[in-house]
């Protein structure tokens, strides 16, 4: 056997490779919203966001589908709830259909005590 034929010294017999296993250096971090909900007034945030959203969407049913794409959602507090216009005409159709629309989220059981409009500054 020729010294090019031999395995060099120290080399391990092929088939017994092991990659090395990495770990991570920081352990897993919690998704936020887990982390929201497990503190005390980060999950009340959290709570008013999603019931802010739900909102949203019963309003956005009872607009026509051209206006429903310039209003967004703002604060829910205990005083009653914001929406944002993209626009003054869109803010003075939204104060004109504000009965309507406080009769829809009674309707689904959401409970808002009034409905702000504000005119979204971009």
């Amino acid at each position: 056997m020729s010294t090019r034929d031999k395995p060099p010294t120290g080399a391990r017999p092929s088939g017994t490779f092991r990659p090395a296993v990495l770990r991570p250096m920081v352990p897993d971090v919690p998704p936020v919203q887990n982390a929201m909900q497990r503190a005390g007034a980060l999950g009340s945030l959290l709570s008013r966001l999603k019931a802010s959203q739900e909102c949203l969407e019963v309003v956005k049913a009872c607009l026509p589908p051209a206006m429903a794409a310039h209003v967004r959602s703002g604060a829910l507090d205990d005083e009653g709830w914001t929406l944002l216009a993209a626009n003054s005409a869109v803010s003075a159709k939204l104060r004109q259909l504000q009965p309507d629309l406080m009769d829809a989220l009674k309707k689904k059981g959401l409970k808002v005590n009034a409905i702000r409009v504000r005119v979204q500054r971009q």
